[in-house]
């Protein structure tokens, strides 16, 4: 699907549209409109429900996006939060070096050395894109966002976040004896990060201001190599295109051969499958559209010993992006933060003094939004339809009175009520005819319509519409808070009656 298609929909149907458009934008902010903001809402809902699952010990907490000067030294952000660039030597504009030449070649440049990323831009003769100037060496610029906190002699410097993982690390060990001293132990947080990119393009893809669910799982690492419920996903297939096979694209491995072929510990595994799982079972990404990709040492940050990123295909941004990862960062971030604070990181397990260990588990909620638009959208001879998966999509049902006239829409709010008050996200439209008002629904993703007609006043029923194959049938309204559970559970509309014209 085109870009530009995909922006002018998005803006049209209420889904995002760039920030502060009444003036003139400024690149990478983005605002949701309140379809978008339903659907990112969902999202975020359904991985909190799918992954504070995993454990009995996870739970999510929310830090301040604002932290003092010292845990980014502490974190290394200050050092080594980095991207390389080039300056144009005749009008100043400044581009993302790996970003030039992956335009140019349709290939990654990411962790390449700035030499290295110079020498394939003189190579190729790459201009500045604005005036055709000529671009300097590649350098290296902190993507961090500098805030200053109070006045005067009281000053502090102080940045906002640009990840939300240091809220869990400066909170851990407050948390793990809130938490009655458990290990593993899982911290997650759903929230805002910034970072001053240098180039922020492809609209939710790469912002400066964005939205991150990210799960930190502190554990012994002497447990790495097992994991109590290894075996749910022993056989289970991952799709994978490690650093080996590039060449090969996506390969399927069962968890048990990743483990033994791959040289990967079963902890680290486990929660590879569970992520797939998540975007194959639950968000109903088609699975030739989701890959695990490994990162080689170039590319990795230094301490993360595993780094597989999780990437969707994505037509109109160029094919395969990252919208999260799984990284192994060892014990980095409470080590670092233990030294610079002074506050021992350590805890007592049963005797035995842990410094634990992190995998994390990272998503960018406003990536996986784009994704999810385009995945979903399908283009057919008489209607235009975003197909999103029934839990993801902005409402559950849309309710219909067949005319606004002899009772109708009475009885139509009626079963509004009802609906709303099962806890169902439904709405009430009587406006224009019904065939505008289902193709008003199919082009936001509502997989249901609920239509109230005459009949409905005699027998109690009503007409089940599904979006996607816009086969009807007849419901009785009793009936609809366990028939519209199963339907947004993935049943199938022809399990629920006959289908009628």
């Amino acid at each position: 699907m085109e870009y530009e298609k995909i922006m002018d929909m998005a803006k049209r149907r209420g889904i995002f549209w760039q920030s502060a458009g009444i003036y003139k934008p400024v690149a990478g902010f983005y605002d949701y409109g309140h379809i978008g903001t339903l659907i990112k809402r969902r999202w975020e809902n359904l991985w909190r429900e799918f992954f504070l699952g995993l454990g009995d010990n996870y739970y999510e907490i929310q830090a301040s996006v604002i932290m003092p000067e010292d845990v980014f030294r502490a974190s290394g952000h200050l050092e080594s939060f980095l991207d390389p660039v080039a300056k144009c030597g005749k009008c100043g504009n400044v581009e993302r070096a790996d970003h030039i030449l992956e335009d140019l070649l349709k290939e990654s440049f990411e962790g390449m050395a700035k030499a290295e990323l110079t020498a394939l831009i003189r190579k190729h003769n790459i201009k500045c894109e604005k005036c055709k100037g000529s671009l300097g060496d590649v350098e290296d610029r902190n993507l961090m966002f500098p805030v200053s906190i109070g006045t005067g002699k009281d000053k502090k410097s102080a940045y906002l976040t640009g990840e939300t993982a240091q809220g869990a690390y400066v909170n851990f060990k407050l948390m793990f004896d809130v938490l009655r001293r458990r290990l593993p132990m899982g911290l997650a947080i759903v929230g805002k990060a910034f970072r001053h990119e240098i180039s922020p393009r492809q609209a939710l893809i790469r912002m400066r201001e964005f939205t991150q669910a990210e799960l930190q799982i502190f554990f012994d690492s002497d447990a790495i190599n097992k994991h109590p419920r290894f075996d749910e996903v022993g056989s289970y297939k991952l799709r994978l295109h490690t650093t080996k096979n590039k060449s090969a694209g996506v390969e399927e491995m069962s968890c048990h051969d990743a483990v033994k072929g791959l040289h990967l510990p079963e902890f680290y595994v486990y929660h590879l499958a569970r992520v797939q799982q998540f975007y194959l079972d639950v968000l109903a990404v088609p699975e030739k559209a989701f890959r695990l990709r490994e990162l080689s040492a170039e590319e990795k940050a230094f301490y993360n010993k595993y780094h597989w990123d999780i990437q969707l295909n994505m037509e109109s941004v160029g094919g395969w992006k990252e919208v999260g990862g799984v990284h192994y960062r060892a014990d980095h971030d409470l080590k670092g933060h233990g030294e610079a604070s002074g506050t021992a990181m350590a805890v007592n397990i049963e005797g035995k003094s842990v410094l634990p260990h992190v995998i994390e588990i990272s998503m960018g909620v406003d990536r996986n939004v784009y994704a999810l638009v385009e995945l979903s959208y399908r283009e057919e001879k008489e209607r235009d339809v975003l197909a999103f998966p029934r839990k993801v999509a902005p409402f559950d049902a849309g309710i219909f009175p067949l005319v606004n006239k002899d009772g109708l829409e009475e009885k139509a709010r009626e079963i509004y009520e009802f609906l709303r008050g099962e806890g169902f996200q439904v709405f009430f439209d009587s406006s224009g005819s019904i065939g505008r008002r289902y193709r008003r629904i199919d082009e936001v993703g509502v997989p249901a319509g609920i239509t109230i007609d005459y009949d409905t006043l005699k027998d109690n029923d009503v007409t089940l519409r599904d979006r996607d194959s816009m086969k009807q049938v007849r419901v009785k309204i009793k009936d609809m808070p366990a028939v519209l559970r199963r339907f947004l559970g993935g049943e199938s509309v022809s399990a629920f009656g006959e289908f009628i014209n």
